[in-house]
Parts: C-alpha cells; sequence; structure tokens
C-alpha cells in the first residue's frame, strides 16, 4: 500500500506549513501530494507551486471541479501540469455539490453521472491530441453551424496517458468510476464497511467494462493524529465530521450524511444534520459518534495506527491519502513521519 498527503485548501492561513509539509512528504518517500479546491484557492495553481519546489512526489488534484471548467480547459490544464512536472500529475474529478455548483459557479446540478461520463471521455480525447469532436448532451463541439473546427491540443504530455481519478461517495457515481476511471477518491472510509459502501460498486463498475481491479488505484482520504489520548484525538473531528455529516448540502441531498447511514448511523445522522442546519453547530458536533470518527481516521500511537493501516489495506485500499493534524507545524510534520513509521511497522512498505 502506497502513501498519499492531502494538504487541503490553500488560503488558511498554513501556506508556509503546507509547502513544509509536502516537502517533508517528498523527502519521506510519499507517492502523491493532493490538493483541494471549493470556492477559495484553486487546485491548479497550489499544484504548480508545490511541484516546482519537490522532486519526487506526485501531485494531483483532488479534485478540479466539474462545473468550474470546460472539459477542453480542464485536459490543456492536465496536460500543461504534466509536461512541467515531468510526468508526476495526476488528475481527480468530481461534480462537487449543488450548493456550490448552482451557488459559485452558476451550472445548475443536474444530472451528475451523465455530465461526468461525458466530461472524462472529451478530457480523454483532448489528451490524446486527436481532433476534439463530441456530440452529447451537455456538449457538443464544435457547435454546430457556427465558424468552430475541431481541434487538436498543441501541448504534448509528458506521458500518453494521465492516470485520471474520481471522487465517488453514491453507489452509483462508484459504479461509473469504476467503468470509465483508473482511480476512486474517497472520503469518510471506514475500513470495515468499505466493500459494502465502495469496492463493491467499483467493482461492478470494472466488470461491466470488462476490467478486474487490477491497477485501478483506491485511493481514500484519512485524517491522521499522533498522540496518547484517543478520545481526544477524536474530539478534534467532531466540527469536522459534523460540517459534512450535518451541514454538506441540504436535508434531502447530502451525499455524506446518506454515506454515514449507509455505515449504519441512520439516527445519528439524522440528529446530526437536524442540529447543523438547524443552527446548533456544536450539539451537532457532540452528536457525531466516537466510533464513526475513530472508524474513519487514524489516531494514537504508532502502533495503533499501523494496525488501522493494515486494516485498510486488507480492505482493498492501495494509496491511503493521509490528512496529518497538528495544532503547530512541528505536530504535522511529526504526524507526517508517523506515517511512514506505522506503514513499516504493518509490514505495508
Amino acid at each position: 500500500m502506497r502513501l498519499g498527503i492531502n494538504l487541503g485548501y490553500w488560503g488558511a492561513g498554513l501556506d508556509a506549513d503546507n509547502l513544509a509539509v509536502a516537502q517533508e512528504a517528498d523527502r519521506l518517500g510519499y507517492d502523491v501530494c493532493w490538493a483541494a479546491e471549493a470556492y477559495g484557492s484553486d487546485a491548479a495553481t497550489v499544484l504548480a507551486w508545490v511541484a516546482a519546489q519537490t522532486e519526487r512526489i506526485d501531485v494531483g488534484s483532488a479534485i478540479f471541479q466539474i462545473p468550474a471548467r470546460q472539459p477542453a480547459m480542464t485536459a490543456m490544464t492536465a496536460a500543461t501540469l504534466d509536461s512541467l512536472t515531468k510526468g508526476r500529475f495526476r488528475l481527480g474529478l468530481g461534480v462537487s455539490g449543488p450548493q456550490v455548483s448552482e451557488g459559485w459557479y452558476g451550472v445548475k446540478f443536474d444530472k451528475p453521472l451523465a455530465r461526468t461520463r461525458e466530461y472524462v471521455e472529451i478530457v480523454r480525447k483532448a489528451m490524446s491530441r486527436e481532433r476534439l469532436s463530441f456530440d452529447g448532451e451537455h456538449w457538443t463541439l464544435p457547435l454546430p453551424g457556427g465558424p468552430g473546427k475541431p481541434l487538436k491540443l498543441t501541448v504534448h504530455p509528458e506521458r500518453p496517458h494521465i492516470p485520471l481519478y474520481i471522487a465517488a461517495i453514491g453507489p452509483k457515481n462508484l459504479e461509473q468510476t469504476g467503468e470509465i476511471a483508473d482511480g476512486a477518491l474517497l472520503i469518510f472510509p471506514a475500513a470495515e464497511h468499505l466493500e459494502e459502501t465502495a469496492l463493491r460498486h467499483i467493482r461492478a463498475g470494472r466488470e461491466k467494462a470488462g476490467l478486474t481491479m487490477d491497477g485501478f488505484d483506491v485511493c481514500p482520504t484519512v485524517p491522521l493524529a499522533l498522540g496518547d489520548d484517543v478520545n481526544a484525538l477524536a474530539d478534534v473531528f467532531r466540527p469536522y465530521t459534523a460540517l459534512y455529516v450535518g451541514g454538506m448540502g441540504s436535508p434531502k441531498q447530502n451525499f455524506y450524511n446518506q454515506l454515514a447511514q449507509r455505515m449504519g448511523y441512520e439516527k445519528e445522522a439524522a440528529e446530526i444534520q437536524a442540529k447543523y442546519l438547524g443552527g446548533d453547530k456544536d450539539g451537532a458536533a457532540a452528536a457525531v459518534p466516537h466510533s464513526l470518527i475513530d472508524s474513519t481516521t487514524l489516531l494514537g500511537s504508532v502502533e495503533r495506527i499501523a494496525d488501522g493501516m493494515r486494516a485498510y489495506a486488507d480492505a482493498g485500499v492501495t494509496t491511503l491519502t493521509l490528512a496529518p493534524a497538528g495544532f503547530t507545524l512541528d505536530e504535522r510534520l511529526a504526524a507526517l513521519r508517523a506515517g511512514t513509521e506505522a506503514l513499516e511497522l504493518a509490514g505495508l512498505a
């Protein structure tokens, strides 16, 4: 099992620390460094900045938001980053959510599966450097009856095939991801539930495309915190879990809430959401079960973290992306080093 890191969002006051974390991960032999975007920092700029100041580690978008860019623009960005990094770029895509898609980008959040499928097909066509034409439900290239003509990407990517990942949570999205992508970016993964909540759907998509799981990258993001008091460490992540389970979406459409329900937390997920959307964020955080946090993070001693890593590897994870937590840079770097130590202790290095 390989290790990655996720820097999250840029611009939250930890920018210099984030660069130091990425550079230390590069030195320690981590496989990939991911950066996110929502409605603040964009991932492409961050990845270029990090890649310019590291040597070996891959850089990946987790994610480029589909409503934010035309697919041809994403292909241009991916090809440019792959060329600049000498083949160290990984393209992660996702539809985001209805609040961001419609509120920030003004793009209707409808038919996300069909939109993603067309988007991926166009991106791959463009990156292959064939003349780009496409006739779909959501995109038509070139536009009919106008001066446009099929064009070919002028940039030569470093590699003929840039690894393409999709951020997926729901069963149908996971199945399509298995069918059309090279990897899946997962969130809130519990090792004991990974087969039922994710892998069986991904496997069904692979089989649909006549493929096996060989070469497919199962890549969940897991917060990691080093320390002796597991309960206290878990409490640090209560607001984070409550935000996603309770506040990321509407009462009818919250993918993270639905995931918590599929892991057996139906009653608790409903309570967290009701309190969060009712303005009681502290109450929502308090309602998050300790077991939900503990099963979707790596907390405690190096030995306990190693046990968690073995469970993820046994469940089918191929790249475990860590989000090393700490109140200071030294604490985050210590957590990062604990990750490599735990991987070796678990016999997975």
